[in-house]
């Protein structure tokens, strides 16, 4: 059974995403550690892909700078074998279908439950294809990570009761990035969500402010916060880390305000 449940155990889980690789892999482990001792519960790891679809320029920066200092996923599953010595949080993949369908989506799962990952999110993948990997994924015990959007209506009870891990709740039609405000009707998704499962559910998608944050985990189990942290990355490069900590510290301690 994967970890990820003991992510929402403590209250409300704060989720950072951060590209593996950008600017460079000494840097990734860094922000992981700041991310982890300033109160991360989970933490989505990219796997840069050149056409990710689901991002916006923020995260399509991110994976160029990435795949241009020639980041693999050969790389990324050494990486996450050497942090794991000392990360014991959950960990998930972020990354798209074809980066699986490339690398072999047996050999791909596999070494996920080797290097103890413990979920993958693949946003390209539509829940009736979700066949392709399911099956592999229950074989080795890793969650493949549902997500229901604004545009999943009559199908968000079907995915919820068909989930594994947690469930991802995009908060906003279009692609990643920051938002001024979040308009999505989320309390009536969240309401159809548990209806039909007691697995966790999380925001993310537009949230990069303490308010928002809270705003979301009042509505949900989790806050997922990807673009915002990016941006530091962008901006700071190699001293991100630091940086980072003290966002996710803000955003973490506006969330722990949350009555349950």
């Amino acid at each position: 059974m994967s970890k990820i449940k003991s992510a929402f155990e403590n209250g409300k889980a704060f989720i950072p995403f951060i590209t593996c690789g950008d600017p460079d892999l000494e840097t990734t482990e860094k922000a992981i550690k700041e991310a982890i001792k300033n109160g991360a519960d989970l933490i989505e790891l990219g796997i840069p892909f050149s056409d990710p679809t689901a991002e916006g320029v923020v995260i399509q920066g991110a994976n160029i700078r990435a795949l241009k200092g020639s980041i693999t996923t050969d790389k990324i599953f050494d990486f996450v074998r050497k942090i794991r010595k000392d990360v014991k949080i959950p960990l998930v993949f972020m990354t798209y279908s074809n980066v699986v369908f490339s690398y072999g989506a047996e050999r791909f799962i596999s070494l996920c439950k080797e290097t103890q990952i413990d979920g993958i999110i693949l946003p390209d993948l539509p829940f009736e294809e979700k066949d392709e990997f399911e099956p592999i994924c229950k074989k080795y015990d890793v969650d493949l990570i549902s997500l229901i959007a604004p545009t999943s209506k009559d199908r968000i009870s079907k995915i919820a009761k068909n989930a594994s891990g947690f469930i991802y709740i995009v908060s906003s039609l279009g692609v990643t990035g920051t938002r001024k405000e979040i308009k999505t009707d989320l309390d009536s998704i969240v309401k159809i969500v548990r209806e039909n499962t007691d697995l966790p559910c999380a925001i993310g998608f537009g949230i990069s402010t303490p308010e928002q944050a809270k705003k979301m985990s009042d509505i949900a189990d989790g806050v997922i916060v990807g673009s915002a942290i990016i941006k530091l990355l962008e901006k700071h490069g190699t001293n991100a880390p630091c940086y980072i900590g003290e966002y996710i510290k803000q955003m973490k301690d506006s969330i722990k305000k949350v009555t349950k």
